[in-house]
């Protein structure tokens, strides 16, 4: 699963992307050229787990994200810049709200919404652009043959024509199961997942989580979007502190944790992941699968053979395991259950597969 960092020219979404991941290699997506980085997605349970099974190694789970050219004008008219950003499963939009007369904004002034509102504008307005070209298609196709299959989709095409034209994004529409599928092929921009990353200046530090319930207030609620503010400047010194001096540099500004885990915590939840947990004495774990996934199929994450060879999961609630102290005690006092392969796993399961 991939993240995009997008912004405007001066956001600090590039500074972001280097705390977040340390990466400093570059890719090419299509004609697009970005800097792709991995970054360790936090979780104080896996650190509860490890405890139990005290391992000679605790692996967490790790989202990517992509480091893109800043987006102007010029680039959101680009064929070259726009498949690139289509081949991603979310957006981090950086909006820019601190204060720097050394660093010119692109708009000369500092208004995020405006520019949430242009960066949506402009996402909107590539995919009217698909859905015009492939509805002229059809069009012609449909005057040569009869098809159901190409009424449907001239049907649901229309509709999304109507959302986007009003200004609304298509991650606002329901949709079923079988439109989602007859639409992924077009990799719509403005159905992708959203995470509007507020990067405030130092002075705004002490008030960041009222910024950002304020701006969460302003936009209203919106699907499959999400909002986390941090303060670029402050994450970056405290990139190169040692964590009981972060933690105290944090709290000088009355900053209760990171900005950046919250934003990868974000991010991780925005994407519809969860984490569920193996543990050995060589190894804790934390897997990463969608919402919804099956005990078979979180066995396959592991090892394709666990899923051809699944019998049984062996399943307890990372805190009950915890709070028995060990998988001994935790099968004496009943807290562990088998269960099937059609069992949905939840977040911050233990499991223990059983397999031939």
């Amino acid at each position: 699963m991939r993240t995009a960092i997008i912004g405007l020219p001066q956001t600090g979404k590039t500074s972001l992307f280097t705390i977040l991941t340390g990466a400093q290699q570059s890719t090419r997506l299509g004609t697009l050229s970005a800097r792709v980085g991995i970054a360790r997605v936090p979780d104080p349970r896996l650190e509860a787990v490890a405890a139990v099974f005290r391992p000679a190694k605790i692996t967490h789970a790790t989202i990517e994200y992509l480091d893109t050219p800043p987006i102007s004008k010029e680039a959101l008219r680009d064929p070259g810049y726009l498949a690139g950003l289509r081949i991603v499963d979310a957006f981090a939009h950086v909006l820019r709200l601190f204060q720097d007369d050394r660093v010119p904004h692109e708009f000369g002034s500092l208004d995020p919404m405006r520019d949430l509102e242009h960066v949506e504008t402009e996402l909107i307005l590539s995919d009217l652009a698909v859905i015009e070209k492939r509805l002229e298609r059809l069009e012609k196709d449909r005057k040569k043959v009869k098809s159901a299959e190409l009424d449907q989709e001239a049907e649901l095409l229309e509709r999304i024509k109507v959302l986007l034209e009003s200004g609304r994004p298509l991650r606002e529409m329901s949709l079923s199961e079988e439109q989602e599928k007859r639409l992924r092929g077009f990799q719509f921009l403005s159905q992708k997942p959203m995470l509007w990353v507020l990067n405030l200046g130092e002075e705004e530090a002490p008030r960041l989580h009222e910024i950002e319930n304020d701006f969460r207030s302003r936009i209203g609620s919106r699907p499959r979007t999400q909002v986390v503010a941090v303060c670029g400047k402050i994450e970056a010194e405290l990139s190169e502190l040692s964590p009981e001096e972060a933690r105290q540099y944090r709290e000088s500004f009355g900053l209760p944790d990171s900005g950046l885990e919250r934003l990868i915590a974000a991010t991780f939840s925005l994407l519809g992941l969860i984490s569920f947990f193996t543990g050995s004495q060589p190894e804790v774990r934390a897997w990463t699968v969608p919402r919804n996934t099956t005990a078979l199929k979180a066995a396959g994450t592991i090892h394709s053979d666990f899923e051809e060879r699944f019998i049984r999961a062996e399943v307890i609630a990372w805190k009950d395991l915890v709070e028995a102290g060990s998988l001994a005690a935790a099968r004496e006092r009943g807290l562990l259950r088998l269960e099937g392969k059609d069992y949905i796993v939840q977040d911050g399961d233990v499991l223990q597969i059983r397999h031939g």
